[in-house]
């Protein structure tokens, strides 16, 4: 299955949330991602932490692009070119970052890869449009203002794709007020994917948490349209 770049950009605002999650155990990796992606989120931001966390994600993208191709595998907590390449060589098909970096905007362009910076200022958040970036990353979400922070920048700047991290709640709550606000999604680690959840190895409950979580994510934009 090929996942260009409008296909990826479409399936992260299709979905609404975007997992984050990193285990240093490939085959955890692969139950944890098979799970999000059977609830209806088959876009999954592996982020690089911990050691050799490159060769886990090529594992796991291998696996994947044979046992289920529809999964779109990309990669955050990336803040450099040379690591962009990396993930990209090994498959990644979306970078998201915790900073703005012009020269990782300018790898990931020329490989028609998306990439989503994280912005906290709305000159941020322009620059990272002028350097080709369709959807960026407000991080820390909650820090840098929550959805008062976005409804102040899309203002002036309508035409702009925000998916905060940090501060976003897999609750009704949370995600009415984000998504009235006007974001086209959100990254949710830890609270998505509890530790609860992992430390029992309970797949099918994650599969379940990711479903509701989309479920809602949709009835809420119904709402909104």
């Amino acid at each position: 299955m090929t996942h260009d770049r409008m296909t990826v950009l479409t399936a992260m605002m299709g979905q609404g949330v975007i997992p984050v999650f990193y285990h240093p155990d490939a085959e955890t990796c692969v139950n944890v991602i098979q799970a999000c992606a059977n609830g209806g989120a088959r876009c999954i931001e592996f982020t690089n932490r911990g050691d050799f966390a490159s060769h886990v994600f090529l594992d796991v993208a291998r696996h994947f692009a044979s046992a289920d191709p529809s999964v779109i595998m990309g990669v955050g907590s990336v803040v450099d070119a040379p690591t962009a390449g990396i993930y990209i060589a090994n498959g990644a098909r979306f970078v998201v970052g915790p900073i703005l970096n012009a020269d990782v905007a300018k790898v990931c362009n020329r490989r028609m890869i998306p990439y989503s910076p994280g912005c906290g200022s709305a000159s941020e958040i322009s620059y990272a449009q002028e350097l080709g970036c369709e959807i960026v990353k407000v991080f820390p979400g909650e820090s840098v203002g929550g959805p008062t922070f976005v409804k102040n920048v899309l203002g002036p700047m309508p035409w702009t794709r925000i998916m905060p991290t940090g501060g976003v709640d897999p609750d009704e709550t949370s995600l009415r007020e984000w998504f009235g606000a006007g974001i086209v999604a959100a990254g949710m680690g830890s609270k998505l994917i509890t530790n609860d959840l992992l430390k029992a190895g309970d797949w099918k409950g994650i599969e379940d948490r990711v479903r509701k979580t989309v479920d809602l994510i949709s009835s809420i934009r119904r709402e909104l349209t």
